[in-house]
């Protein structure tokens, strides 16, 4: 018989077994560290409204520590038999402590276990990702200011259209992180509310104190209503997948401009050949590859919100077996978005800017809005400047000044970083 927490002394057959657990036993590994700290918490509470003694409360923490101990050096595993974490951590009790081992469980039902475990871990993942994006958002904004100079073709429609910076678009991408890490605070804050003592969503009989184990599990605040806590699951996953996905957005167009400013029809950025890959049959090519996978990965993890929404949509309040497909969709999107900024920063890191584009008379009708607006400074009404300009571009008689004078603020002449950094620091006060 399968050691499974609900069992009453009849198996389920093996095809239905390895249908609806599917992944989870795997998936569940990663849980391991949280369930043992939501026990221990558990545990603490239980002994103080009188549910364990003293003595019970000392034997199961020590135990509990040695599993964390094995969890941490890797000798922690999921037996065959067994269905999940939250069963295997339990068995282990038993099987070295007897009786006491059993009582670990009074006052929790698996459905609120899987829900403290898993907003522990996102509590935990989402402040990797915070510490990921912020060093982005620091090669972003030196990237700016080194080569803030440097000017750079700027385009509508994918057509030619103003002249931008280097300054300007690194600062672009840096910015547009700054919104997402609010998107990501509020998925932190979304998932840090402490679902211990719903039970299976209704509460029980025990005289629990929730307010202990928020604060023993560091949470700042608890779902209160014990139907809500369940209403939690997906909604969590759902506001961390969302802030994932503003992330991927970011990297995805940064990804896409950098495969276009890679290819020698523009020019503008170049990497070192070890970090771009070659053709089988084309001995000239250096390929964005990393980028390419950056931005095709990205587009997969702004997938995930939707198809969480998509599992959760149709389901009454209360716990269904479709939530621990969640799983699945999720812990291999986090572990993707850790790649993927990983690899952005790196590549960064060694990007090399063509600090000469403009010398190309291909770019001089750039300068046109340039003209416009200094004919219109020098008194010219705006749409007489604006058609003086148009007819010389198209007699071919526009000779382009390649300088530039904005100096408003968020302009290639006011990158306003300073500025920028400040919105971050803002936003990643979590």
């Amino acid at each position: 018989m399968s050691n499974t927490l609900w069992s009453k002394g009849t198996k389920a057959t093996d095809l239905v077994e390895n249908f609806t657990v599917g992944n989870d036993r795997i998936l569940d590994l990663r849980l391991a560290e949280y369930d043992v700290k939501g026990s221990k918490a558990h545990i603490t509470m239980l002994e103080s409204i009188g549910l364990l003694t003293g003595q019970e409360l000392e034997l199961l923490s020590k135990e509990l520590d040695r599993i964390a101990e094995e969890i941490v050096d890797g000798k922690f595993v999921l037996e065959d038999d067994v269905e999940d974490i939250h069963s295997q951590v339990e068995l282990l009790l038993t099987r070295r402590l007897g009786d006491i081992g059993k009582k670990i469980h009074s006052g929790r039902s698996r459905n609120d276990q899987v829900l403290v475990d898993v907003k522990l871990f996102l509590k935990d993942e989402v402040l990797k990702v915070r510490k990921e994006v912020l060093k982005l958002f620091g090669t972003l904004q030196e990237l700016s200011e080194k080569h803030k100079d440097v000017l750079l073709p700027g385009y509508t429609h994918g057509q030619m259209a103003m002249p931008s910076s280097f300054g300007l678009w690194f600062g672009a991408y840096a910015e547009s992180l700054a919104d997402d890490m609010y998107m990501l605070h509020g998925a932190y804050n979304v998932t840090d509310q402490n679902p211990l003592g719903s039970a299976a969503g209704y509460g029980n009989s025990f005289p629990l104190d929730r307010e202990m184990t928020t604060s023993l599990l560091g949470f700042a605040s608890l779902d209160y209503n014990a139907v809500a806590a369940q209403l939690s699951r997906g909604k969590t996953e759902r506001a961390t997948a969302s802030a994932l996905g503003a992330i991927a957005l970011t990297l995805n167009k940064l990804a896409a401009d950098c495969c276009m400013y890679m290819c020698p029809n523009y020019g503008f950025i170049r990497f070192p050949d070890e970090l771009t890959t070659g053709s089988s049959i084309m001995p000239h090519k250096k390929n964005p590859d990393v980028w390419e996978m950056i931005r095709g990965n990205c587009n997969r993890i702004l997938s995930c919100e939707n198809e969480i929404s998509l599992l959760c949509s149709n389901m009454p309040h209360g716990y269904h077996r479709e939530f621990q497909l969640l799983k699945d969709i999720l812990f291999p999107a986090l572990e993707m978005m850790h790649k993927c900024l990983f690899m952005a920063d790196y590549m960064l890191q060694n990007i090399i800017v063509n600090e000469h584009i403009l010398d190309s008379p291909l770019y001089d009708y750039l300068f046109t809005v340039e003209e416009v607006n200094r004919r219109t400074l020098d008194g010219m009404p705006f749409r007489d400047a604006y058609k003086s300009v148009g007819i010389e571009v198209n007699e071919g008689r526009f000779h382009a000044e390649k300088t530039v004078r904005h100096t408003h603020t968020g302009s290639i002449g006011n990158l306003c970083n300073g500025r920028i950094r400040e919105k971050m620091e803002k936003a990643a006060a979590f």
